[in-house]
């Protein structure tokens, strides 16, 4: 057990890095989503294959690669770019480019759950709204964008959650610079010295257990709130009949 607190207390450090992956990408990604999806609904054709074949490229192509991909065109970029100006140390720097690619890469798969809730928003209150003489931002305002985020928020949640979990293979594909070392690069140099494949391990994924606990837990409390207008759902009871 004392192996199993000292094991969980290196690993503390670790998951600082993780937690900063997610919370920087999150709040950028949410809003880039939320163009991505108009952008996919609007009615101009040019904007919506635009938002279509940026979400199936994403969508369509694994995170470990987008991660090489952005970081190798980053290093393309250097000596001509990024250098005369003195940004190179910032740009190539794994605690921007991780955010980065990590941002465009739950745009896209949010910017598909956001799709999904516009599609389902109720024609009728839409309708009633125009009819009401509301204008087209009133309407966004008021009626679709409540409803849109009551739809999405929990598939949104389960999205986090995954975004969470993908923090564990940037300093995979990024270099590691200093101690800065995730959850997944700690338990693999420990790994290396001891060979403990499933303690190291597994205290990393209590790790990851313990923060998407949070998140799951956070996130409820929005739904809640978001959803405070409707009645609460009956509770399951179980009552068998012994006798009939």
């Amino acid at each position: 057990m004392d192996r199993l607190l000292q094991e969980i207390a290196v690993f503390a450090p670790a998951v600082v890095f993780n937690i900063y992956f997610a919370a920087a990408s999150i709040p950028l990604g949410f809003v880039f989503a939320v163009f991505l999806a108009l952008g996919k609904a609007s009615s101009n054709p040019l904007i919506s294959r635009l938002s279509r074949g940026y979400i199936y490229a994403f969508r369509g192509s694994p995170l470990f690669i987008q991660f090489f991909m952005l970081y190798s065109l980053a290093l393309s970029f250097n000596v001509g770019l990024w250098k005369p100006w003195g940004i190179s140390w910032f740009v190539l720097h794994p605690l921007f480019i991780g955010p980065l690619v990590l941002t465009l890469n739950t745009g896209a798969y949010t910017a598909e759950i956001f799709y999904g809730a516009l599609r389902a928003v109720p024609r009728g209150e839409v309708e009633a709204a125009r009819a009401y003489g509301m204008s087209r931002s009133q309407q966004f305002r008021h009626v679709v964008w409540p409803n849109l985020i009551r739809l999405a928020w929990p598939a949104y949640t389960n999205e986090v959650v995954f975004l969470f979990h993908a923090t564990a293979i940037v300093y995979f594909a990024l270099p590691v610079i200093g101690n800065q070392r995730d959850l997944m690069i700690t338990a693999k140099d420990l790994f290396e010295r001891d060979y403990n494949a499933f303690l190291h391990f597994s205290v990393a994924a209590l790790w990851f257990l313990a923060v998407s606990l949070v998140v799951f837990f956070l996130f409820g409390l929005v739904y809640r709130r978001l959803m405070r207008h409707m009645p609460a759902a009956p509770g399951l009871r179980f009552a068998p009949k012994w006798l009939r």
